[in-house]
């Protein structure tokens, strides 16, 4: 007879366009999140439609500005993965 276990929950930490506050849910300490922006498709098709309308040179401003970017929170002390915060 298999004996079955409840499935781990994961909880869900709100996070922002700003470091948070919370308990890291991998090591367990009390953190503010450290946060890396990353592009995304939204990004990139930014940036083309500046290509595409002749402001070539202002192609780069959506990979520099973090409102165009995902902020991905992270836990300074171990570096796990808390969240995303899409604008």
């Amino acid at each position: 007879m298999a004996t079955t276990y409840p499935a781990a929950v994961q909880q869900s930490i709100p996070v922002g366009p700003e470091p948070v506050r919370c308990v890291c849910p991998s090591c367990g300490a009390q953190i503010i999140s450290k946060m890396k922006y990353e592009p995304t498709t939204k990004t990139h098709l930014i940036a083309l439609l500046l290509c595409c309308c002749i402001c070539w040179p202002c192609v780069c401003l959506p990979y520099c500005m973090d409102s165009c970017q995902n902020a991905n929170h992270y836990c300074p002390n171990c570096d796990a993965f808390i969240g995303t915060y899409q604008s």
